[in-house]
């Protein structure tokens, strides 16, 4: 009978073990700027929220932060990530880059900047999965800088082995009815859209990661 038993518990722990790991909480950090973080709007108007949404309702289990900090820029963005570090990251999704770009920094140093981040990231969680949220400038000033600029997105995926989103903005940027009076932010009506440019590519990836059993990695203090 005792044997009997000890056999039914493993049976029943075997089969159990897959579902209790793909109903396990699965993290995703946003690392932005204003852009991210919902300028002039409720946190939960901004594209990481609604993107917590989508997951919700795709059946997905995943804990959406979104980390960004209005004006942030690629230093700031690692100046402010340690503190993340300490918690692991499923899916690290980056949109920065584009407040240096205004500043004048060199491509280089912004993509100097940017590689950084993604190396401290996989570091602490070398199974995270990164998508970087690519940015290009406005056309009035198509020269050599606004060109580099636009690649080296594309560049910092393919070299990091990570999934691109083309262009955060595709569909918002230049409509003012999409945006806030300042034409550069985009309005809650914006933000939706920019949910959608992001889900096209985040969805494939949220649901390979939820069914891969989570690693304690980037969870040490």
């Amino acid at each position: 009978m005792k044997r009997s038993l000890a056999a039914f518990v493993t049976i029943f722990t075997t089969m159990l073990a897959p579902m209790t790991s793909a109903a396990e909480t699965k993290t995703i950090l946003v690392f932005g700027d204003s852009l991210s973080d919902g300028f002039m709007l409720k946190r939960s108007e901004a594209y990481p929220a609604l993107l917590s949404k989508k997951l919700h309702n795709a059946g997905l289990n995943f804990q959406v932060t979104n980390a960004s900090a209005a004006g942030g820029t690629t230093e700031g963005g690692l100046e402010r990530l340690p503190p993340h570090l300490k918690h692991r990251i499923d899916i690290f999704v980056l949109e920065l880059g584009i407040n240096d770009a205004f500043r004048g920094l060199s491509v280089d140093e912004i993509q100097n900047n940017l590689q950084q981040i993604i190396d401290r990231v996989k570091a602490r969680n070398p199974n995270s999965r990164v998508v970087i949220a690519g940015m290009q400038l406005p056309n009035y000033a198509g020269d050599d800088y606004v060109l580099a600029f636009g690649k080296m997105f594309g560049e910092l995926a393919a070299k990091n082995g990570a999934a691109l989103v083309p262009y955060l903005l595709e569909g918002v940027a230049g409509d003012p009815s999409l945006n806030l009076p300042d034409g550069i932010h985009p309005n809650a009506a914006g933000q939706k859209i920019l949910a959608e440019n992001v889900w096209r590519v985040l969805e494939a990836i949220a649901r390979e990661v939820a069914v891969i059993p989570s690693t304690s990695e980037g969870s040490r203090p």
